[in-house]
């Protein structure tokens, strides 16, 4: 492994109406980097944020905002994600018809650059990226909706991008997202993967835009984040 595993709270399955404070505590139970899923009812069949809302999530935390562009035409709207305090950028290979401009744009804005991977779409798509990009993201399950089944065959990517990695020296790490839970953080994090993204795990939404537990629910979220993390990294002093 590259570095130390850190959990990503998604808030698609957050409640909306309370997005800071559930944020917030998520943060406090150990989460390290809010992961903002981006969808446009094109590339995916869901339609959830855009760079308002991320403007907003900048002003109540310092934490790395993780945009997961799921969306047509990514290049269109890079920028604007950038300009609205953006940490992290991944755009889907799938979606990307020049993969290394759609990277460079990203870097051209100072952001660390992600590639994510739907789970039909092998490791090897990504040969001739995997030495400018900062991060590859599996997806464990389809990407439009939360709260939905982990897909297993995601865990033998993970396995041969950590190989990969070792092989050629690089230093891109190694997201998961989806399903990732108490029972599938094990798997995920001894098969090499450092950023857990996890969204019912941690909110207890099912998975869709406002599906949270509303205000009264903090102490729950941050109880969920402590106690995922630390599954997390558990299993990985195991596979150290």
């Amino acid at each position: 492994m590259t570095g130390h595993v850190e959990l990503a709270p998604s808030i698609l399955a957050s409640d909306f109406a309370h997005l800071a404070e559930q944020v917030q505590a998520a943060l406090a139970g150990g989460g390290t980097v809010v992961h903002v899923d981006v969808m446009d009812g094109h590339f995916v069949p869901n339609i959830t944020i855009g760079p308002p809302v991320v403007k907003s999530l900048r002003k109540v935390t310092g934490a790395v905002l993780d945009c997961h562009l799921m969306i047509e035409n990514p290049d269109l709207y890079i920028p604007e994600f950038a300009e609205a305090g953006a940490d992290w950028i991944s755009v889907h290979q799938e979606a990307c018809r020049h993969l290394d401009r759609s990277i460079q744009l990203i870097h051209s804005f100072g952001k660390k650059a992600g590639v994510v991977l739907n789970p039909a779409t092998p490791v090897d798509t990504l040969s001739e990226v995997l030495d400018v990009v900062d991060f590859v993201l599996v997806m464990s399950v389809n990407p439009g909706f939360g709260g939905q089944k982990f897909l297993r065959n995601a865990l033998h990517k993970i396995r041969a991008l950590a190989e990969i990695r070792a092989t050629l020296g690089l230093n891109f790490r190694i997201e998961v997202d989806g399903g990732v839970a108490l029972d599938t953080v094990e798997d995920v994090v001894k098969a090499g993967a450092e950023i857990l993204v996890a969204g019912s795990a941690v909110f207890g939404g099912i998975g869709g835009i406002g599906s949270g537990g509303g205000s009264g629910g903090a102490s729950a979220i941050e109880a969920n984040a402590r106690k995922l993390l630390q599954a997390a990294r558990s299993a990985a002093l195991l596979s150290a």
